[in-house]
């Protein structure tokens, strides 16, 4: 059984005028997931992660200042893309909860899996500093709180948007229980994600992406970088930072891939996960900002899934 998290307070967080990071996104992704594919989904309302929670990855000092930060009215820049209005605290508490709340579902066998549908983006959140959207590190507190609350020894976090998630490498760079793996266009936003990167612990795995790429270049990067490196570390839980913005059609980048292309790199994490954990994925939604793209990838993602 696959649980999807949504929320309407994710329409609440308002961003500019023209900004990609906008809450159409949601209904694109509402639409996608409402035909009759989809009726069988366990649909849940997350409730909002308390501020000790979002601490597991980040200093509760600064999680404060950020809350403080938020407006009674208007918008707050955090920096040039990156705000905060007056339903943004809301809004990312309960991406936060839907994280969290979904590794508890996998973790007590509610279900195999879960979606968070949630936004903004967590992954460009390094530990004290937000960005590129990203305001909390959804996937690194899951990861931190699988560990802390259930126990695992091993977390494996899967990022395929099409930016590094800079922020989740910062997070986990010395920590030798979680594994990251990122496939990615570089160059690009926000500049990192090398092969050279690999962490204090050899348990960073980059696998960049030349601008123009297409599925077969991605299927191949993550057949030779990712794939091997997961399966190696038999994790007791894998997340996915599952972005869209790789999609032909996405405006924030160059790669050329299709839904059919993210389905795929779904059965492999499932296949893997099925052999090391009992099938555990946590998936939360990141990038994609062409609203046609992201509906069809995210429906791709979702119904493979459900296949568990």
């Amino acid at each position: 059984m696959t649980i999807l998290f949504s929320h309407d307070a994710a329409l609440g967080h308002r961003t500019p005028h023209g900004h990609p990071e906008r809450p159409e996104r949601m209904q694109a992704v509402k639409e996608a997931l409402g035909t009759e594919a989809f009726a069988t989904l366990d649909r849940r309302a997350p409730e909002p992660a308390s501020l000790e929670t979002v601490a597991l990855a980040h200093p509760e000092e600064w999680v404060r200042a950020m809350v403080a930060a938020a407006p009674t009215e208007g918008l707050v820049h955090v920096d040039s893309d990156t705000v905060l209005s007056p339903g943004t605290i809301d809004c990312v508490l309960r991406g936060v909860g839907a994280a969290v709340q979904g590794v508890d579902a996998v973790m007590t066998g509610q279900a195999r899996n879960a979606f968070s549908a949630m936004r903004p983006p967590g992954h460009h959140a390094e530990r004290t500093r937000a960005m590129g959207f990203c305001l909390f590190n959804n996937a690194a507190v899951a990861a931190r709180h699988a560990r802390t609350v259930h126990g695992v020894d091993r977390v494996a976090i899967v990022d395929w948007d099409v930016h590094h998630g800079n922020g989740s490498q910062d997070i986990f760079w010395a920590d030798p229980s979680v594994l990251f793996c990122s496939t990615h266009q570089m160059p690009l936003y926000p500049g990192t994600g090398a092969v050279s990167e690999s962490g204090d612990h050899d348990t960073i795995v980059n696998a960049p992406l030349k601008p123009g790429a297409d599925g077969e270049r991605f299927r191949e990067a993550f057949t030779a970088r990712i794939l091997p490196r997961l399966k190696d570390f038999r994790p007791d839980l894998i997340i996915i930072s599952a972005g869209f913005d790789a999609h032909w059609r996405d405006p924030l980048a160059n790669l050329m891939l299709e839904a059919e292309d993210f389905a795929w790199a779904t059965r492999q994490v499932m296949e893997i996960a099925g052999q090391a954990c009992d099938g555990r994925i946590v998936s939360l939604l990141e990038g994609g900002y062409d609203l046609k793209g992201l509906a069809e990838s995210t429906a791709a993602h979702v119904a493979v899934l459900m296949e568990s």
